[in-house]
């Protein structure tokens, strides 16, 4: 796609008659939000819940704002995510959901319910086909997100030590993928047992559709045939004891890759619309149970109907910005001694093995936006 796509931007002043809720309002309608047929529509807004421990997640009050606005056009707006691969309090939807009320994120505060997408134990998801792409064939994602009429992003704008940083791409893609869905988008390998965890339980041979799962004689404890097991990921879901893992083994361009190849199954054919917000920019993934400082003086919120454009936008934004003093950033630059910083991708130099540029332009390529965009500020 060579014609620019239109990102809108506020910046984080205010006044006494115009803070950032009101900002955020002007915003999203000045970007196309209003423009949406929401009449009787089932809304999923996608965004980050936060784990638990990590304070950089986006405040409920932002989500407030859009589902007032949805509701207002006749919208039946729901707040969703998918369920982890890795271990931590939102692997499964019991978990998830208290994290999320303990952030916030319950009908009182924003005014509408939170569904995680991939149900209880991240198994329940819709396989998507997909044309076009170079690694995936049929996406894996969370049944409730495809489910609804409109997906809106909200996303944290913030550095990943895999794939650069984390934006609307990843929130899309890697956020509404089920569990075995990031199993595909993080592995070329196959699921393995943890025997040290194994309870010998059987549950994971009972979900198995290729009885791909045996247990020892002596000790009862499973093992995967990788030559049966199609990696479908489904056994890590069923595992009550976080037994079974996957082998981390994709290289972050391949990450990169499928992340935007999801997104696109993700969003195809409905109406879109995406908010980022290039604040509190810590140099990990909300994921973790602790956030960083932030590597970055603050910038604003940016709000397009291109993905693509719009994580662009935020990354050009956050290298013309100010690095923060004793941030992870300026350790990395004098660890690294990285001549003439100023002048440097913010995120390479904070994890210098990866590369964002690789999702931007696979993005392009398959179809999802355009990296070119027109800038307007509200």
């Amino acid at each position: 796609m060579n014609e620019k796509s239109k990102v809108y931007f506020t910046n984080l002043r205010t006044t006494g008659s115009n803070n950032i809720l009101q900002k955020l309002k002007k915003l999203v309608l000045e970007a196309g939000l209003g423009e949406i047929d929401f009449e009787n529509k089932f809304t999923a807004i996608k965004i980050h819940l936060g784990e638990p421990g990590n304070l950089a997640y986006l405040r409920p009050n932002f989500s407030k704002v859009m589902v007032e606005l949805i509701k207002g056009q006749g919208g039946k707006p729901f707040l969703t995510d998918c369920n982890t691969l890795y271990v931590g309090r939102r692997k499964n939807a019991l978990e998830h959901m208290d994290a999320a009320y303990e952030n916030g994120y319950n009908p009182f505060v924003t005014g509408c319910h939170v569904i995680i997408a991939d149900g209880l134990k991240g198994t329940d998801d819709i396989e998507v086909p997909l044309e076009g792409g170079d690694y995936v064939t049929e996406a894996k994602i969370g049944r409730a997100i495809m489910d609804a009429d409109v997906l809106i992003s909200m996303t944290h704008f913030k550095g990943h030590e895999a794939t650069g940083f984390g934006g609307t791409l990843k929130n899309i893609g890697m956020g509404s993928g089920s569990r075995r869905g990031k199993v595909e988008m993080h592995s070329a390998g196959k699921p393995f047992i943890k025997e040290e965890k194994c309870r010998s339980c059987k549950m994971c041979s009972k979900i198995c559709a290729m009885n791909a799962i045996y247990y020892g004689v002596d000790d009862g404890k499973a093992t995967i045939d990788h030559d049966k097991c199609v990696g479908c990921g489904r056994c890590m879901g069923i595992c009550s004891f976080d037994a079974i893992a996957v082998p981390f083994d994709q290289s972050n361009d391949i990450l990169n890759k499928k992340i935007a190849e999801y997104a696109k199954a993700t969003i195809n054919g409905r109406p879109q619309f995406h908010v980022s917000f290039v604040i509190d920019v810590s140099p990990y993934c909300d994921c973790h149970v602790e956030n960083d400082m932030p590597i970055i003086q603050d910038v604003g919120i940016f709000a397009s109907c291109d993905p693509v454009a719009l994580d662009m936008a935020c990354a050009d934004a956050c290298n013309k910005a100010p690095i923060i003093k004793g941030s992870y950033l300026e350790d990395q630059i004098h660890h690294n001694h990285v001549q003439h910083p100023e002048e440097k991708d913010r995120f390479t130099v904070t994890h210098p093995n990866t590369n964002w540029e690789v999702c931007i332009a696979h993005a392009v390529k398959i179809g999802l936006g355009s990296s070119e965009y027109e800038m307007i500020e509200v």
